[in-house]
């Protein structure tokens, strides 16, 4: 296996490794469960430091294609992995506290996504999906259940839905954009006036979602869907408005030309 791996140019390195390994997954030579060379012998063959393969290798285990197992034996070393859920989650959550997406642009593509999962759900899912989420709903009734773990319990329902609608993809970008407003829907839940009644609201909700979804009625339950994340997620978009538009101010400001000195300005300062 060692000798197919072919030599990679010095410049940007770690960059062209990146490369050379995305090309052996295309072709079908590296599949998910498959591991790769040690260090010590992928490094050499392929013209490396191993810095720089040790760099590569980081950036595969954060976009979630790449798990590294240290130490010695079977088990250790890179192996590649399928796990993009967490991996996009956490790169639209950066993005969209750096600014690089409004959050109405959240709020729509969480309108289209999970529209599409509820109605899909509502045919595709099966006894054991829909028993699962419903499992979910027990957990987020119990008295008592705080902000933080209902908040978790809920993005697992609607992501629940979304995987049992048979979309993979939908089930993952899912996921992704709501971990992205995550912590932001926190900070409303725990700054809600009266949480218990927020809580029963939301709950009443979700117990109609999955009614629905269980009855095979996708278009009742897809609508349903639409104003459930339009009435909270909505009134998160009002509510942080201000800031936004100051975010986009900011941005044009960066994007605006330097203006040029005036002629009489610049012969006087020679």
């Amino acid at each position: 296996m060692t000798a197919e791996w072919r030599p990679v140019r010095q410049s940007r390195t770690h960059e062209l490794v990146l490369e050379r390994i995305e090309e052996r997954v295309l072709a079908g030579e590296l599949k998910a469960g498959d591991r790769l060379p040690p260090e010590r012998e992928l490094a050499p063959v392929l013209g490396v430091s191993r810095s720089a393969l040790r760099e590569a290798l980081r950036v595969l285990e954060t976009i979630g294609v790449l798990v590294a197992q240290p130490g010695r034996g079977p088990d250790a070393g890179a192996r590649i992995v399928r796990n993009p859920d967490d991996a996009l989650g956490r790169l639209l959550r950066l993005h969209f506290a750096l600014g690089s997406y409004r959050l109405h642009d959240v709020l729509e593509a969480r309108v289209v996504l999970e529209r599409s999962s509820f109605e899909a759900a509502a045919e595709h899912a099966s006894a054991q999906d829909l028993d699962e989420a419903e499992a979910l709903l027990d957990r987020m009734r119990e008295p008592g259940v705080g902000a933080a773990d209902f908040n978790d319990l809920d993005t697992r329902f609607h992501v629940a839905i979304a995987r049992s609608s048979g979309n993979q993809l939908t089930s993952t970008l899912t996921s992704a954009v709501r971990e992205s407003v995550r912590p932001l829907i926190l900070r409303a839940l725990e700054t809600a006036e009266d949480w218990p009644a927020t809580a029963a609201a939301l709950n009443a909700e979700h117990t109609e979602l999955l009614r629905l979804v269980r009855a095979g009625k996708g278009t009742r339950a897809a609508d349903l869907a639409e104003a459930h994340i339009r009435g909270f997620h909505g009134r998160l978009v009002d509510e942080n408005a201000p800031a936004e538009q100051e975010r986009e101010r900011e941005r044009e400001r960066e994007r605006e030309p330097e203006e040029p000195e005036e002629e009489g300005q610049a012969g006087a300062d020679r």
